[in-house]
């Protein structure tokens, strides 16, 4: 899996004229990095959001950029060359949709989109328009991210046999999008790029405890074959704020916390010794390798900022991204076939999309080539009617 090296058909050249839409929470870090990447040749050009309270924050923190209430006035902007949606899930993909019609270039904020439907189709309209389409996975270009893929690819932990990932706080809670869609969609993005594989099954159980109506903790079993196993757990219920994996190899195991301010990674030579030939049935001790923990040095960079480097030079350039459709499909696949296990009572749900085993960028083209004008019907207005009922996928405050 390559990613960032494929070209589109041409690219912008020098000059990416930025829009972005939304200005709550994220928003305004999108901002700050494209005015940081002027040497680059981003131009943060224009910002939409519909409160006034938001608009002035932008005014005052960051007087170059226009700012406007209305959205569809950016994107039918001819000046504008790219869009970033950093809006409430649920309008995710009709903005990105027009912004694609329009030509423009567009990063997604996650949930890149509310099903694998509208996912698939954003990816289609991009192909045909020739536009880079990103997925705001964001710590797939953090630097301890990227130390642990090479430290996989390079077999240094071994055959990975357990993987456990929490992402834990309390709060914020929110009314119509659930725990699934707002936190694991970082767990998914990175174990999809450091494994460069993807899973056969989901399979998952959640509960509403605040409000009967959104999940706000959820547990997330994925299965990858070859006796590898990824359990991921988010809760907004948490007392503590947690974000950690735990990569569990034959030969080592890895750590990763991204709380910490520095030393975010620990590689622990620990594990368990089977003697050769051993009979199953044989009543024997185990023995533990108690070896040395190495923490390495790694040169970190503000993942957002090193995420939105990318995309302007995927926009100049006629790259694909990193995080491109293909990974922002997939999550979608995946977090969606986790609601319908949770529907089911927790049954194990089967990724048939994912069965031909091929690569990021090979997989989604061939589905799509497989089922033309399958994923076209998916309408604005089927995501305006999602509600808390239905999987709880609706407005919320980026």
């Amino acid at each position: 899996m390559d990613y960032g090296v494929e070209n589109l058909n041409g690219g912008l050249g020098d000059t990416v004229r930025i829009g972005v839409l939304g200005c709550g929470q994220w928003g305004p870090n999108h901002i700050r990095n494209f005015l940081s990447l002027e040497h680059a040749g981003a131009r943060m050009a224009t910002a939409a959001d519909p409160s006034i309270e938001r608009r002035h924050y932008v005014e005052s923190m960051y007087p170059t950029v226009a700012v406007v209430a209305d959205s569809e006035e950016v994107i039918a902007d001819p000046d504008i060359d790219a869009i970033v949606i950093a809006t409430p899930a649920r309008t995710h993909f009709h903005l990105a949709r027009q912004a694609l019609e329009a030509g423009k270039h567009v990063l997604v904020e996650k949930p890149f989109a509310t099903s694998f439907a509208e996912a698939t189709q954003l990816a289609r309209i991009a192909s045909t328009n020739n536009c880079v389409l990103m997925a705001g996975h964001t710590l797939q270009y953090a630097g301890a991210v990227t130390y642990i893929r090479d430290m996989i690819s390079k077999g240094e932990l071994g055959n990975l046999t357990y993987i456990r990932s929490l992402r834990l706080n309390l709060g914020q809670f929110r009314t119509n999008i659930n725990v699934l869609w707002d936190l694991a969609p970082h767990d998914l993005s990175i174990l999809l790029y450091v494994l460069e594989r993807f899973p056969k099954t989901v399979q998952a159980t959640a509960r509403a405890r605040v409000n009967q109506s959104v999940l706000d903790v959820a547990n997330v079993t994925l299965d990858f074959g070859d006796q590898l196993a990824a359990h991921i757990i988010v809760s907004w219920l948490d007392p503590q704020k947690v974000r950690k994996m735990t990569f569990v190899g034959d030969r080592k195991m890895l750590v990763y916390d991204n709380m910490l301010p520095s030393e975010k990674i620990q590689i622990l030579d620990k594990g368990i010794e089977i003697p050769p030939g051993h009979d199953p049935a044989e009543n024997f001790t185990y023995s533990h390798r108690q070896g040395d923990i190495l923490i390495p040095t790694i040169h970190e960079a503000e993942p957002l900022y090193v995420e939105c480097e990318q995309f302007i030079e995927c926009c100049q350039l006629g790259k694909i991204p990193r995080s491109g459709a293909a990974s922002g499909s997939a999550v979608t696949a995946i977090i969606e076939a986790a609601q319908q296990s949770i529907r089911s009572g927790g049954k194990p749900v089967s990724l048939h999309m994912f069965d031909d085993d091929a690569p990021f960028e090979d997989w989604l083209d061939r589905t799509l080539t497989i089922s033309p004008g399958a994923t076209d019907t998916v309408s604005a207005a089927t995501v305006a009617n999602r509600s808390p009922a239905n999987d709880a996928l609706g407005s919320e405050t980026k």
